[in-house]
């Protein structure tokens, strides 16, 4: 989800609870007495006075500051070639990493069912060892 529309999202919910609690609030202002609301009145008047308008404003990837060029990360139309190359190198690096390892264990395995052949074919077993069940569990602690 982009940053953009989840904030868009947020200040849209911000505005429904405060309508919301500002409705709920003017419901009981006709009961109250005239000195009251005017006090009332004066504090929303002072409170809208002191709040923060926050709006951001896009930035240009080279933008000038006092007449020096200042370059700001991620806020032109994308990233440049350089970072994405930068990017994918981690990328490239862990699937590189996990096919070695992929690599290693598959040569391992080879070797140890190669080893459990070649001295099953070199020892002297009669044919019905190898049907018997407790002879794969001494394979298993044996070696």
């Amino acid at each position: 989800m982009n940053h953009s529309l989840l904030q868009k999202q947020l200040d849209a919910r911000s505005d429904r609870f405060g309508f919301k609690t500002a409705s709920y609030l003017s419901e009981g202002t006709n009961a109250l007495p005239h000195d009251i609301s005017e006090r009332l009145r004066a504090a929303r008047v002072q409170a809208i006075a002191k709040r923060k308008i926050a709006r951001t404003e896009p930035v240009l990837a080279g933008s000038s500051l006092s007449g020096a060029s200042v370059l700001t990360l991620g806020s032109g139309g994308g990233m440049g070639w350089f970072a994405r190359i930068g990017a994918l190198i981690p990328l490239i690096a862990l699937v590189l990493g996990v096919l070695a390892i992929n690599s290693i264990q598959s040569d391992r395995r080879a070797a140890e069912l190669a080893e459990v052949d070649a001295a099953l074919l070199t020892d002297d077993l009669p044919p019905t060892a190898f049907t018997d069940p407790g002879f794969v569990q001494f394979l298993k602690t044996g070696r």
